[in-house]
């Protein structure tokens, strides 16, 4: 069985929203504002957790971002991310942006849950805020990685909306990356 992390760029106060400041919000560009080498070990996280991963889930906003980025790139991350398998999920999209992509166009509850009886290993969830709040909402998400950038941005989207029950969360892993930023691993406990 498949396991669904979701991996998010996140602020001290759970904003998700325009980190790198493309979506033109007053609180966006966040996530270029911190140092060199902040910047280069937050690339091997990223590298070791495309390397791990069976395959991506996106929504469509995050694969054509994504797309866009990496197609023309090469390297071991590019290369891996571009052949990677990818799942998008659209209500719109006959055809994903990116390479070696699926479009789950219907019910989302339904669809993720039967990629996860069909996939083994790590079906990682990046940016796609959305789909998410709906994995969240639905009990789908198995694990969070949450890389806490050292920022406090008072609005914007956040990762955690309402709810309606409470969801345990175990931490697992901690860790500084870089000099500034905080790499939290917390997994779903179904029984607490």
């Amino acid at each position: 069985m498949g396991k669904i992390i979701v991996s998010e760029n996140i602020s001290l106060d759970g904003v998700v929203q325009d980190p790198t400041g493309e979506e033109g919000t007053p609180q966006g560009g966040w996530f270029l504002r911190v140092g060199e080498r902040d910047r280069e070990e937050w690339a091997k996280v990223g590298l070791d957790e495309a390397l791990g991963a069976e395959a991506m889930l996106l929504g469509r906003r995050t694969d054509e971002y994504l797309a866009v980025r990496w197609l023309s790139r090469s390297g071991v991350w590019a290369d891996r991310l571009n052949s990677m398998p990818k799942y998008v999920v659209s209500s719109t999209l006959d055809q994903a942006n990116w390479s070696n992509a699926t479009v789950l166009s219907g019910d989302v509850v339904a669809e993720v849950s039967k990629l996860k009886q069909e996939l083994a290993g790590d079906i990682v969830v990046p940016a796609s805020i959305q789909l998410a709040h709906t994995l969240l909402e639905h009990d789908l998400v198995d694990e969070l990685r949450l890389m806490v950038y050292p920022v406090v941005l008072g609005s914007g989207e956040r990762l955690f909306r309402e709810a309606d029950d409470k969801k345990p969360m175990r931490l697992v892993g901690a860790r500084t990356v870089g000099d500034n930023l905080a790499l939290l691993t917390y997994e779903r406990t179904r029984d607490a």
